[in-house]
């Protein structure tokens, strides 16, 4: 192909990606300059692109209708405790699944995967019932128990340590290694990349579930920060640059968090195959 051409195509790519990187910003890119607009404005039949006078004391209005730090601390934790015991409890019970012998191994991998058949909501009763006969309404406790655990990341544990071929465990078997050993010394840093999702699918979803929180907690310093953005926009009347200077700042430790393991992030999805 000649220097020219190539030349062309590789503009012609470029220009295809910057349009279609620049389409996917857009939403965001509204929202910031819907944050910093006045009400009148965003709800203006004719739109306005860019506000008159930049509001940047809808910021500081978030902080005036929400106990937001006390809510955003909530929303770390539940965070965190969910990631972490979904790593432990999902990795031990995928290896369970992919590499150990026990009686009803298929019936109960059968059960735990037909959860992921059932919607959330057909359960949603059931669990605010021990919920609340447990006393853990409107308490941490209560909106992080049932993500402890998962299906999804039971399945993909389970694939990934499928997937690792038999030598590794044979050869650990013939040094002495016991299952816990082989487990916690040979096939765990494999599947590094597989827990790598798993963690990242456990982040996102804990940080923006909205309907449990909402259900169990009522309290405003005891929800997290996606439950206390549905009551901004459950007013009579909406301030929506204030709502979206609230999902901003919402937003803003996951895509912080985002940029600084952005390499381990993509890296991870790569390497774990998922699509």
């Amino acid at each position: 192909m000649p220097r020219a051409r190539r030349r062309q195509s590789h503009a012609l790519i470029h220009l295809v990606l910057g349009v279609g990187g620049l389409i996917m910003a857009f939403p965001f890119l509204w929202q910031i300059v819907m944050s910093l607009s006045t009400n009148a404005e965003v709800q203006s039949v004719t739109p306005t692109f860019w506000p008159e006078h930049l509001q940047w004391q809808n910021y500081a209005a978030v902080f005036q209708r929400l106990p937001f730090l006390s809510q955003l601390w909530t929303s770390v934790l539940i965070t965190v405790i969910r990631t972490l015991a979904q790593i432990v409890l999902c990795t031990l019970a995928g290896y369970a699944f992919a590499r150990m012998r026990f009686r009803g191994r298929a019936v109960l991998l059968g059960l735990v995967l037909s959860i992921l058949l059932v919607p959330s909501q057909a359960y949603l009763i059931s669990q605010y019932q021990i919920v609340q006969n447990l006393g853990w309404l409107n308490t941490l406790a209560g909106i992080v128990a049932p993500g402890l655990f998962s299906a999804y990341g039971t399945f993909l544990m389970r694939t990934a340590f499928l997937n690792l071929p038999a030598e590794l465990e044979e050869a650990a078997r013939i040094d002495g290694s016991g299952p816990l050993r082989t487990f916690w010394s040979v096939l765990l840093p494999v599947v590094r990349p597989s827990i790598s999702v798993l963690a990242i699918s456990a982040v996102l979803w804990s940080w923006n579930e909205l309907l449990w929180p909402l259900v169990v907690s009522t309290r405003a310093t005891q929800m997290p920060l996606s439950a206390a953005l549905a009551t901004l926009a459950g007013d009579v009347t909406v301030n929506y640059p204030v709502l979206m200077a609230a999902s901003l700042l919402a937003m803003a430790p996951i895509l912080i968090l985002f940029i600084l393991l952005q390499r381990r992030v993509i890296d991870g999805l790569a390497s774990s195959g998922l699509k």
